[in-house]
């Protein structure tokens, strides 16, 4: 049985689709106004919220969007939040001085406050001589960017797409001489990203939603990317809403076709008309 407010976040047009089912539009902001005192806004950073860029550190907030995202935190009571494979440290320094709730790491940090410090959600950093390996992947191209975020190490090659192919089997090689090891590969946008298996983004997001302001609440996530499928996969368990970015991925309630489309949506949340 569709939601309610299922029902009342979709065209006309739009069906929530079964699992074969594409689908083909987005939800109508007019009839999600009434109800953020039900809904917990959930938002994925780069390739939803902002554009992708050559290297990470070259991606800007738009102007606007900060003010967007703090009248959408009063107007849900503050259950608003990022969720990002960055570290809470990259995404404050990205949307500096604006400080927002958010699970980040891919769920090994959470921040409940943005006047608290992050809560570790178990998840061990990766062994120092493993990342030590990993790093050294960076070395077959001058393109390859090495990111280390602590809980994960991050192979971007977006300037270098030529190494994809021998990123992937160094990785491979890697995990082969380490069969025990509890680590997760996680293909993204022309990044390899390696991190400790047994949280994702979906873990953090499930716990997220079990403490206040969020609890209670029917989450609302939108997402572009492979990793943002785990969060996709248990919106239908929290009766919430999936929303993908740049692609028509399949188990979501629609599809924006970029970042400025997901950027004007949100604002159109706060038009009282």
């Amino acid at each position: 049985m569709k939601s309610e407010l299922a029902e009342m976040a979709l065209d006309q047009k739009l069906t929530i689709p079964d699992d074969d089912e594409t689908p083909e539009t987005v939800p109508v902001p007019q009839a999600l106004v009434p109800h953020l005192d039900e809904i917990a806004i959930l938002l994925d950073i780069d390739g939803t919220l902002l554009e992708l860029m050559p290297t990470p550190r070259e991606v800007w907030v738009p102007p606007g969007l900060s003010e967007t995202l703090k009248h959408l935190t009063e107007r849900t009571s503050g259950a608003l939040a990022l969720v990002s494979g960055r570290s809470l440290n990259d995404i404050d320094l990205i949307f500096a001085p604006d400080v927002f709730r958010a699970v980040a790491g891919h769920g090994a940090e959470m921040r409940l406050a943005v006047d608290s410090e992050a809560d570790a959600l178990h998840a061990p950093p990766l062994d120092k001589e493993l990342k030590r390996r990993l790093a050294a992947i960076a070395k077959l191209s001058p393109g390859i960017l090495l990111e280390d975020k602590g809980y994960s190490l991050a192979l971007h090659y977006r300037l270098a797409p030529h190494a994809e192919k021998a990123i992937y089997e160094a990785v491979s090689l890697i995990r082969a001489d380490l069969p025990n090891a509890p680590i997760e590969v996680l293909p993204g946008k022309f990044v390899c990203e390696i991190k400790h298996s047994g949280f994702t983004k979906a873990s953090g997001v499930r716990e997220l939603m079990k403490r206040a302001p969020f609890k209670g609440r029917r989450p609302l996530f939108i997402g572009d990317d492979v990793t943002d499928e785990t969060v996709f996969a248990i919106m239908p368990d929290m009766d919430g809403l999936a929303f993908s970015v740049g692609r028509r991925a399949m188990g979501v309630n629609g599809h924006f076709d970029a970042p400025a489309d997901v950027r004007a949506f949100l604002a159109h949340l706060l038009d009282p008309r």
